[in-house]
């Protein structure tokens, strides 16, 4: 009997309950996608992963102070119209 936990490189959504535990070492390894229908439906990546990814790294402040057109003296001009009537 042929091996039905994988498909290709994702799991299915029945072969991923099937097989939760195995799913989750493999996903403190690399991450693994779990398809639905055929089609990736969502990935599983280890805590250390997930906190790595979503980690701040500065401020909006910093990122905007560190941008290449920061100091260029970029002139840009807006429309001086007042916009649109409308009726509530």
């Amino acid at each position: 009997m042929p091996d039905t936990r994988r498909q290709g490189d994702a799991w299915t959504v029945a072969a991923a309950k099937a097989h939760l535990s195995e799913v989750i070492s493999e996903a403190q390894k690399e991450p693994q996608t779990i398809t639905r229908n055929g089609r990736p439906s969502v990935i599983m990546v280890s805590v250390e992963e997930w906190q790595r990814r979503v980690e701040r790294k500065g401020s909006l402040a910093r990122f905007l102070m560190d941008s290449p057109l920061a100091g260029s003296d970029l002139e840009l001009e807006r429309l001086s119209d007042g916009g649109r009537d409308i009726e509530l």
